[in-house]
């Protein structure tokens, strides 16, 4: 069971952490209407040694903004490795909320009051598009098919009952993340946010949906791949596997 059970426990301070890679034309909007609805929230940019100046614009926000911090990496090394970063980061100082938002306006800002409410009787706060209420906006249908399919998938190999486990955007309590393993996930992209759900789920947290609105980019490239996706459903398929193989030894070992 979890350490520390939901409803128990500050809920500030609320540090943002926004993974970036060629962003600079988004980084300053989203930090700016973040800070329009929570103006007490903090900002860690993970950058990850963005060519376009990304780093660059990160570094001036934080000169003009001390609720703005940057975390400066030398490599493109994925998704995962960006988030794993900026969670040490805050486990290393006294935040009690860690958010999980994108840096190109997908996430809404606005949304974020709701879900960090919703942390009151829960561990962890999914964004959900998949829930009613939620919905997508500019989305073509192939991508919408891949997404669902992928959380349907997900939802019957794991057993989980969560209808938006790949989603990008969610809030945890800070036990969550003292308490898993986070030196041991190697998943990256789409596949790291269904590892970390997965995880927190094992650990006996609660973990509650809360619908938002999610729209494609304007600016800027998607960082999804043929890649992404077929980790994703290597990795779910080997967890799945490992839960059914579970079960049946415990049915074994009750019937012995």
């Amino acid at each position: 069971m979890a350490d520390q059970p939901h409803g128990q426990g500050q809920l500030e301070p609320v540090l943002v952490v926004i993974p970036t890679y060629n962003e600079r034309d988004n980084l300053g909007p989203i930090v700016e209407r973040l800070h329009a609805v929570l103006p007490k929230a903090h900002v860690l940019v993970v950058d990850d040694g963005s060519p376009d100046g990304t780093g660059d614009l990160a570094d001036e926000l934080t000169r003009a903004d001390d609720r703005v911090n940057v975390l400066h990496r030398t490599e493109k090394a994925g998704l995962g490795a960006a988030y794993i970063a900026g969670f040490e980061w805050a486990l290393e100082r006294d935040y009690a909320v860690i958010v999980e938002m994108d840096a190109d306006g997908s996430h809404a800002p606005e949304d974020l009051p709701r879900l960090l409410d919703a942390l009151t009787d829960a561990d962890l706060v999914l964004g959900s598009r998949w829930v009613p209420g939620g919905k997508v906006v500019n989305w073509p249908k192939s991508r919408e098919f891949l997404s669902r399919g992928g959380n349907l998938y997900s939802r019957l190999a794991l057993g989980a009952k969560v209808h938006d486990i790949t989603g990008g955007y969610r809030a945890y309590r800070r036990a969550v993340l003292e308490k898993l393993k986070l030196h041991n996930v190697a998943s990256q992209g789409y596949c790291f946010q269904i590892d970390l759900a997965w995880r927190t789920i094992e650990a006996g947290f609660t973990v509650v949906e809360v619908p938002i609105t999610f729209a494609e980019r304007e600016r800027g490239e998607s960082k999804m791949s043929g890649n992404i996706v077929r980790e994703a459903l290597w990795r779910v398929t080997k967890w799945g596997l490992r839960r059914r193989g579970n079960q049946v030894k415990s049915l074994l070992r009750l019937r012995g």
